[in-house]
């Protein structure tokens, strides 16, 4: 067993600044990691989206140039190339916040799955198949949260995207259907709508963005629909069916039921916690009912000495915030 003065689990947007923090200040820290440095948002959120949502915009102008005097050919969108582009941005981020927990010192970078064995004692199983036991007297967990699946007849029946698949798409879908008026499900909608793809966005509540304004909602409605995506309010999905190559959601409205007709199904319905594999029954920590890790607002769970940072904890998850 190894000690140290903490132990971070997740290198998100709060683990990865605290651990190198941590470790300037002189506190001999762990950083564990299960995949990529930099947590959603570098790999999965706002970098890659803002690079492929640019990608969008340069699109939509192009269409337009001829508004502002400015005349070319057809606009043609590659997507394998868009893809890419992402991929090369993304890296570089990972990359160089890689580099940047390689020249701190105090800092330990372990990649692997953590576990408690007890509130302040932590399990890693390495990727190359060691385990090493840490235990310190403060322990930060940051290990974020991931697209959730909607509890729809046949969904398992389909293939379906979420937020992480739909960047890794060589394709333009011909017509993408998009479960949720979140702001997940409408950066995606508005995205692929000027990369060319019919798109329909389905929201169950009255409004999009529920938490939002409603004046506010409606001129975000307005904006999506002048892009020419069609927006379905008060609607909800009964279920979903595969129709040879093409996808059918069956949805009912206030006053009928309707089959929606499209080539790829977006599943935008929320996010849930990655808390699953913590054993976090062992250190006592308590969760509510969606798994998300309670905390007080200085971020301490339950348990005395043991934080939680960001996504894991619910709330709003939003890197600037």
């Amino acid at each position: 067993m190894t000690q140290y003065d903490a132990i971070i689990i997740g290198s998100g947007q709060a683990g990865q600044p605290l651990a190198t923090t941590l470790g300037k200040a002189g506190w001999k820290t762990a950083l564990i990691e299960r995949a990529y440095i930099g947590g959603t948002c570098i790999n999965y959120g706002c970098t890659p989206t803002k690079t492929m949502f640019n990608s969008a915009r340069v699109a939509y102008l192009a269409r337009r140039a001829a508004d502002f005097g400015v005349h070319g050919g057809d606009v043609r969108v590659d997507m394998k190339e868009v893809r890419e582009r992402k991929q090369r941005v993304v890296e570089e981020f990972r990359e160089s916040g890689l580099k940047g927990i390689k020249k701190t010192e105090n800092l330990d970078l372990f990649t692997g799955d953590a576990r408690f064995t007890d509130p302040h004692t932590i399990e890693v199983k390495l990727n190359d198949g060691a385990t090493r036991t840490l235990t310190a007297g403060k322990v930060f967990i940051n290990t974020g949260g991931r697209p959730a699946k909607p509890n729809l007849e046949g969904i398992d029946e389909v293939p379906t995207l979420d937020s992480t698949s739909i960047m890794e798409l060589d394709e333009l879908p011909e017509h993408l259907l998009v479960l949720g008026g979140g702001y997940i499900g409408l950066e995606f909608g508005q995205m692929f709508r000027r990369f060319g793809s019919e798109v329909t966005i389905v929201q169950q509540a009255k409004q999009l963005l529920g938490r939002e304004d409603p004046d506010i909602a409606d001129a975000v409605r307005e904006v999506m629909e002048e892009d020419g995506i069609r927006v379905l309010l008060d609607t909800k999905a009964i279920r979903v069916k595969r129709d040879g190559t093409k996808i059918d959601l069956i949805v009912r409205t206030t006053d009928r039921q309707q089959t929606l007709t499209g080539t790829h199904l977006l599943c935008a319905v929320g996010r849930k916690p990655n808390t699953e594999d913590l054993n976090l029954g062992a250190a006592g920590i308590e969760t509510d009912k969606q798994g998300n890790i309670r905390v007080n607002n200085k971020l301490e769970t339950n348990v005395a000495g043991v934080y939680a940072l960001g996504d894991v904890k619910g709330g709003s998850q939003f890197t600037h915030i």
